[in-house]
């Protein structure tokens, strides 16, 4: 059985992590177009499972076009 110390301490990590993949979508995407907006959507509504979709599918295409 999980330790009740271990639950939110997990809830924090994932909480931290779509937290700093939501910013990273704000703040490195580029503005033309809608992918920001649609982004930045996709990681608010689908809160955690949106962070990793975005993380493995959008992120590492964004750092080859553009290197940031």
């Amino acid at each position: 059985m999980v330790g009740h110390g271990l639950v939110p301490l997990i809830a924090v990590g994932f909480f931290l992590f779509w937290l700093w993949v939501l910013v990273d979508c704000l703040t490195k995407e580029p503005s033309f177009g809608n992918q920001k907006l649609v982004w930045a959507l996709v990681i608010l509504l689908l809160y955690v499972i949106g962070a990793f979709v975005y993380v493995f599918a959008r992120r590492p295409s964004r750092i080859r076009e553009l290197g940031a």
